[in-house]
């Protein structure tokens, strides 16, 4: 069997892997000269099975309200853009109360833990390096009732093999004395030991060169126009460069995938959702933070790669719209010297590189994995802000469906037809 893979993030990278292993020929696909170079590029760095929380909690609902129409928010909503997502935000509200939460955090929790079992397999299998370290990650609080709230989560997706450890404000700078300034502001931290962090493009790059040696029909600076449809069936892919013939053809392209299923009249829920980034190097500034950090308050995750510093967040809802907003990384800097005072002046004067990309959201928060109603046709889209974490899994949970193998995790959760039409 022949399977293009259109996209070549890190879930088309990792899928196009899993289907290769699974005794496949694959043909991996990307419009841009190098894999990984748009939402995969340079996000957060963090694979985080401690983080599956869906951004729809009943809380997450009324502060993004009260953001609405705040330039300065960490999750920037303009009116103006409401009507163009009533059908996708109709939906995103239903899947916010409380039971719906709970149930999607649980699946994309077994998800992210399924996911870091296949690391560890690939590590194993592929000599990759990407800066990867397992340090752990602290979640820090800077008020405790956010803390207490974060709490109770981490009890509930304790006992899916999530350990965590409740730090006071001493504690947590004891473990990372870059936050020393803020001591007396915070309230504490949750350490989540099994936590890691690497960077997304350099493993997404490595890997595609190990997939290619392995022998993986990999083809950068192709251009996906569309599904070719014979007799009801998709039969390959007509690209920039000519059509591919294809027995199968998987859609890992992001919040790009909802135009190329749409050709074959498949509807994808995906709404775009950009992030930010900016990396600072931090060659010869000792005390860079050693231990990741996400900051509750912020809505900021702080991560060392290297003599790197990436600084990762906000979240602004501009449909296709890929230009970087200077307002929102002269926020994401400003946020960056609060948390770390006392080295805002040699961060904001370091070299730094700046990021933007398009997040494929879900209106239920988890996933789209598997066949879709069009023969040949399957979708492994809708990570998030999950991606790095979920990207393993979603490419070996793919693979197993595909082949017909048992796979190693319930795939109901994350199944194309939990919508209508899909």
């Amino acid at each position: 069997m022949h399977v293009v893979v259109v996209g070549g993030g890190l879930i088309g990278t990792l899928s196009a892997y899993f289907l290769h292993r699974g005794g496949l020929q694959v043909t991996l696909i990307e419009r841009n000269a190098d894999l990984a170079a748009e939402c995969s590029f340079a996000n957060g760095a963090m694979l985080h099975a401690s983080h599956g929380e869906p951004w729809n909690s009943p809380a997450a609902i009324r502060q993004l309200l009260g953001w609405m129409g705040r330039e300065a928010s960490p999750m920037l909503l303009r009116p103006t853009r409401l009507p163009y997502l009533l059908g996708w935000g109709v939906r995103f509200l239903a899947n916010s109360t409380s039971r719906r939460h709970r149930e999607a955090t649980l699946a994309n929790t077994r998800l992210a833990r399924y996911s870091q079992a296949r690391m560890e397999e690939i590590r194993d299998h592929a000599d990759i390096q990407y800066d990867q370290a397992r340090r752990g990650i602290a979640k820090v609080f800077w008020d405790q009732a956010a803390l207490s709230e974060a709490l109770s989560l981490s009890r509930i997706i304790e006992p899916l093999g999530i350990p965590f450890e409740t730090w006071s404000a001493q504690a947590l700078v004891d473990a990372e004395p870059a936050l020393g300034a803020n001591a007396r502001h915070l309230a504490g931290a949750i350490y989540y030991p099994d936590d890691e962090t690497g960077d997304p493009h350099l493993f997404t790059t490595g890997l595609g060169a190990f997939c290619a040696a392995l022998g993986v029909d990999l083809r950068t600076g192709v251009t996906a126009r569309r599904l070719v449809l014979e007799r009801g069936r998709v039969a390959g892919v007509e690209t920039d460069q000519g059509a591919i013939p294809a027995d199968t053809v998987v859609l890992a392209t992001g919040a790009e995938a909802p135009r190329l299923a749409r050709d074959v009249g498949i509807r994808l829920p995906i709404e775009p959702v950009k992030g930010y980034s900016v990396t600072v190097d931090g060659a010869g500034l000792d005390e860079l933070p050693r231990l990741p950090l996400i900051d509750d308050h912020h809505k900021v995750v702080l991560t060392r790669l290297g003599e790197r510093l990436r600084a990762a967040g906000t979240a602004e809802f501009t449909g296709l719209d890929t230009a970087i907003n200077r307002e929102r990384i002269q926020l994401l800097m400003h946020q960056l010297g609060a948390i770390l005072p006392g080295l805002r002046d040699p961060l904001f004067a370091a070299p730094r590189s700046e990021w933007a990309c398009l997040r494929a959201m879900t209106p239920d928060g988890p996933p789209i994995v598997g066949r879709t109603r069009v023969d040949n046709l399957w979708v492994n889209v809708g990570a998030g802000h999950m991606g790095w974490t979920f990207a393993a899994g979603m490419g070996a949970l793919l693979a197993d469906l595909l082949t017909g193998r048992s796979p190693g995790l319930d795939p109901e959760p994350y199944r194309p037809d939990r919508y209508r039409g899909l």
